[in-house]
């Protein structure tokens, strides 16, 4: 679950770790008045869950009351499309308005799960304000990274090989080790899966700031961290990722033309690769599960179908605690109540396929049964650019 900029500030706060002074605005009138109190110049920005909001012109810098009126004005109501958010225009429905800060130096600091290396990373930049990936490329030696496991945690001397690398004054050295210090802890605590400072500040006076931060938290640690539900901004979710949780499936909008509806993460993924291997674009990751109730794989093919991008569906089950006749009654009770038109591809194998495929075989539905995995997608990839 990524949360907002504001609200992952408020935990850095907690923390003890330095923020810029702020105030959250929701109307024009609001940030010129936070302008007013806080002191000119100050920052706009602008808050979406996305990165890259500086490149899409969605933080900006007011010398005035006035003009920051002007421009919260401006960004409010408005779509931004970032070259995170897959094309998608975020609406920016409120401002976080700070005060502007005297740089003396940028730097970059995040935490995220390694899963190659099955341990956490926490990495140091010698260069802020820009895109991790974007350094990496033109200017890798400005990286370190040093990797730990969450039982043992960051251990001292990795703190201080991090602290080290970035070449900071003696004040801001024993800062860095202090936040570093609480933000791993916090990072294992909460079961957090990416928090990124970018930029972190060392300002004209020596003083380390956290001017920007992306807190991502792992869903699967929901139940362990049941106070962080009241965080989520709903208004950026989708309706049918909506529905979906509401029916605990695992579903992912995405921007192809192929609908898929698979039961397992691994086979989810290897559908979608196989889509894309033939040519065909995969409109959605949508995984069922193993414990999926026939009203909830109707509602999964509602999603699914019900999408005007998609023009073809790939249905590819795998049935093991899941029965193939469940499946293919959720889908014909879905199918008939929409009136369906759109081409589906089925791949059925497992527990009970027999039963399955009669039924799916009696409806008189625009059904095409395929035995063979890449068969049946060669053939959706086909239909959906017909």
């Amino acid at each position: 679950m990524l949360i907002h900029e504001y609200q992952a500030k408020d935990f850095l706060k907690q923390l003890g770790i330095t923020i810029p002074a702020g105030q959250l605005a929701e109307t024009a009138g609001e940030a010129k008045a936070a302008a007013e109190q806080l002191g000119c110049p100050v920052i706009i920005k602008s808050q979406i869950l996305s990165g890259g909001r500086g490149k899409a012109g969605g933080i900006r810098l007011a010398d005035s009351p006035e003009k920051a009126w002007l421009e919260a004005r401006n960004l409010l109501g408005k779509k931004l499309i970032t070259s995170q958010s897959a094309g998608r225009g975020l609406t920016v429905r409120k401002i976080l308005v700070e005060k502007a800060l005297q740089v003396q130096k940028e730097i970059y600091f995040s935490l995220v799960i390694d899963r190659k290396n099955e341990r956490i990373a926490a990495i140091a930049g010698r260069q802020g304000g820009i895109e991790i990936e974007e350094l990496a490329r033109s200017n890798p030696e400005a990286i370190k990274k040093e990797y730990f496991y969450p039982e043992a945690g960051l251990l001292p001397f990795q703190a201080r090989n991090l602290t080290y690398f970035l070449e900071l004054p003696e004040p801001a050295f024993k800062t860095t080790l202090d936040y570093l210090k609480k933000l791993t802890e916090f990072f294992v605590a909460k079961d957090v899966k990416l928090l990124e400072i970018n930029p972190l500040i060392l300002t004209a006076e020596d003083r380390l700031v956290a001017a920007d931060v992306k807190l991502d938290f792992d869903d699967s640690g929901r139940t362990r961290q049941p106070e962080l539900a009241s965080l989520e901004d709903w208004a950026e979710v989708s309706p049918e990722e909506k529905k979906a949780r509401s029916y605990k499936l695992n579903y992912i909008k995405m921007e192809g033309q192929i609908g898929c509806l698979v039961n397992g993460a691994g086979l989810a993924m290897a559908t979608m690769d196989i889509i894309q291997l033939f040519g065909g674009q995969p409109a959605n990751f949508l995984d069922i599960g193993g414990g999926v109730t026939e009203e909830a794989v109707g509602q999964a093919f509602e999603i699914l179908a019900g999408d005007d991008q998609v023009k073809a569906c790939l249905i590819n089950i795998f049935g093991g605690i899941v029965r193939c006749d469940l499946v293919a009654r959720g889908i014909v009770a879905s199918a008939r109540k929409m009136s369906l038109q759109k081409p589906v591809v089925i791949r059925l194998e497992g527990t009970n396929v027999a039963e399955g495929k009669k039924i799916l075989e009696e409806a008189s539905l625009p059904f095409y049964f395929v035995n063979e995995f890449e068969q049946a997608a060669r053939l959706a990839v086909s239909l959906s650019q017909s």
